[in-house]
């Protein structure tokens, strides 16, 4: 009988968060360089080097790839013979391990659970408890399976229960193009058919971990109709022309995985959950030997680009921009943003909404006049750092603040990550104002263009209080401009139309 020991469990968990903060799958920079090498698409091209270019920094500095390090959930199969020399449960034992995790010193990882989920929704300072799913198994170990699940991705996730005769194929081509690019493409799509509502859904969510192999799975040909609808998906997921980041490209997906369970006669649940950029799982296995060893991947795994931000961007000094430079900027254009602007995210446009609904002044240094906010949570910065990881969070959550954010505070500018809703177009329309995209999966080297950072207001919302940032040559594309228009809506049709008549089938 193995017995497993409580600081093993406890310190293999604390090390594989640890480990996935910064090390990407060595799968995915596989596919992610093997689409980038393919991609005719200059912006999805450009959004992938900054991609893979942070991921190695990453790699070789131990900082987190993203800054929403995400939410930990826990697949646990335990041997039923295995003996327990542990005083905690096993759900305190991982949230011990995560909470070493995302406070050690040295990469101090962001906090971003809430509790309770409505209310008050405090940060709980740790980001515990884990999401933690057990099987108990034949066998004397346990095998321990680990993501940090990023809000972008998790937040669109869906779920429908079809008609038995229903096409899954025609929902998912359906249901993709409403995601949006806040998912941070291009990464994974996680599909669960069949069992009950909340078994598609978990069956989603652990596709997930497995590693990518569509490029496997495309040279022997499918063994059976699951594999079959995999490469149909693939394919015609790619050929929605979405892109990486949303901005029109060859590649949207890098792999799709399917699993499946028996279901009621009378139904056909169907789950689809995206995996992000920033991608974060792993498997270990203890044995009673002691924790979990993690051998870090080679940097040779990592492909050497010549990324230059400077080519072909224009510079902009955002401490003298005005409406009228605004008026003239482009959609798709590259930017480089030098001097200071405001952070502030969904509790913090809350507040300001709400102390302007009130009549009440705003915080002492929180004018935006003439100004742009960025969205961004960052994370704590160590050593030298003036601040961690620091890449844009999706900014539909802001739509809902955009029109009177514009209207009353004289705000010119945004920066997020993914596509603005129809409301929040019209408001920037109206005022001649203007949204930039940064690139989501790039924050450590978004990070490096942030030259001094200080807090300006709400210090109790943590990584969503408003900072003020000093910047120097920041690289944003302009996703709407003053005008109205949208490179999220133009760059997909443009290249839905055009990878209709590419003869060349898309690899990953």
């Amino acid at each position: 009988m193995t017995t497993i020991r409580q600081q093993d469990l406890i310190e293999s968990v604390a090390d594989a968060l640890q480990y996935i903060s910064y090390f990407h799958p060595r799968d995915y920079i596989k596919a992610l360089s093997a689409a980038y090498e393919q991609e005719e698409s200059p912006a999805a091209k450009d959004a992938m080097a900054q991609i893979l270019i942070n991921s190695r920094m990453c790699a070789e500095g131990h900082r987190p790839i993203c800054q929403d390090t995400g939410m930990v959930v826990v697949y646990v199969k335990v041997g039923m013979e295995v003996r327990w020399d542990a005083q905690m449960g096993l759900q305190q034992m991982i949230d011990e391990g995560v909470r070493r995790a995302y406070l050690r010193p040295d990469n101090v990882l962001r906090a971003s659970m809430v509790s309770p989920p409505i209310g008050a929704r405090a940060n709980t300072g740790d980001n515990t408890p884990a999401i933690v799913h057990t099987e108990l198994v034949p066998g004397d170990r346990v095998e321990v399976r680990l993501a940090a699940k990023g809000g972008g991705s998790e937040n669109k996730s869906r779920f429908a229960i079809l008609n038995p005769s229903d096409s899954v194929v025609d929902w998912v081509l359906k249901t993709v193009p409403t995601l949006g690019a806040g998912w941070c493409p291009p990464g994974m799509l996680g599909i669960g058919i069949g069992g009950s509502a909340e078994k598609a859904m978990l069956m989603a969510k652990e596709a997930l971990l497995e590693d990518i192999d569509i490029h496997e799975l495309k040279q022997r040909g499918p063994a059976d109709a699951i594999e079959a609808m995999r490469l149909e998906l693939y394919e015609k997921v790619n050929a929605l022309g979405i892109g990486a980041q949303g901005l029109g490209g060859l590649t949207t997906v890098l792999d799709v995985k399917i699993h499946t369970y028996p279901t009621h006669a009378a139904s056909l649940p169907v789950a689809i959950i995206p995996n992000c950029a920033a991608t974060r799982h792993i498997h270990f296995s203890l044995d009673g030997s002691g924790p979990a060893r993690l051998e870090p991947p080679s940097l040779d795994d990592w492909p050497e680009l010549a990324w230059d931000p400077a080519e072909g961007a224009r510079r902009v000094d955002l401490d003298r921009v005005t409406r009228a430079d605004v008026a003239s900027w482009q959609p798709g254009e590259r930017l480089l943003l030098s001097g200071k602007l405001l952070t502030g995210r969904d509790a913090a446009h809350k507040r300001i909404v709400d102390l302007l609904n009130a009549g009440e002044p705003l915080p002492e240094g929180v004018d935006l006049s003439g100004r742009f906010i960025y969205y961004v949570g960052p994370v704590d910065p160590v050593r030298d750092e003036v601040v961690g990881p620091a890449g844009p969070t999706t900014a539909t959550r802001m739509d809902k603040f955009t029109e009177q954010m514009l209207a009353e505070t004289g705000l010119i500018g945004m920066i997020g990550k993914a596509e603005r809703g129809p409301v929040a177009i019209d408001a920037i329309k109206r005022h001649g104002a203007v949204y930039l995209m940064a690139v989501g999966g790039a924050a450590y080297l978004v990070a490096k263009a942030i030259k001094s950072a200080r807090l300006v207001a709400f210090e109790d919302l943590g990584m969503e209080a408003i900072r003020e940032f000093e910047v120097e040559d920041m690289p944003v594309t302009v996703a709407v401009d003053s005008r109205g228009e949208s490179i999220h809506r133009s760059g997909p049709r443009e290249w839905q139309s055009r990878i209709g008549k590419i003869p060349v089938t898309v690899e990953a």
